[in-house]
């Protein structure tokens, strides 16, 4: 037997093919997954999920979501899947620089809401400059 991955967002299928293995950002840390791994259900942090297919490691900039593992198959369900060469640098530093702007200027116990979703798109901007990055050091 062998490990299916399907990554899934709200716009489309990103992945769907036998793995390897696979490295999830679970809201508790790095979880590897491998064939016949015990069935579970996670929530997601955004980070860096990867995985193995034919000796190549591929590395994803996923935001949050859950995912679902059974014993041959792990569904992830995310609001964001990105690769590296997808990642515009600029753009994600413009857009947390923004984010983190609009953060300073809004008194915390004023919109609890508004201030998760910030805090949501600077850890998604964060993994998808992490995943951007990682290569060039």
């Amino acid at each position: 037997m062998a490990l299916h991955l399907k990554i899934v967002t709200p716009e489309k299928t990103i992945f769907s093919d036998t793995v390897g293995n696979a490295y999830l950002p679970g809201a508790d840390g790095e979880l590897g997954v491998l064939d016949g791994h015990a069935a579970l259900v996670t929530a997601l942090q955004p980070g860096e999920l990867r995985y193995e297919k034919d000796g190549t490691t591929t590395v994803l900039a996923v935001g949050s979501g859950f995912a679902e593992v059974t014993q041959h198959q792990v569904n992830v369900l995310t609001d964001m899947a990105m690769g590296e060469d997808q990642i515009d640098e600029a753009k994600v530093e413009e857009a947390m620089k923004r984010a983190e702007e609009q953060l300073k200027g809004i008194s915390h116990d004023h919109d609890a809401e508004e201030v998760a979703h910030l805090q949501a798109m600077i850890a998604k901007s964060l993994a998808q400059l992490k995943v951007k990055r990682r290569h060039h050091h």
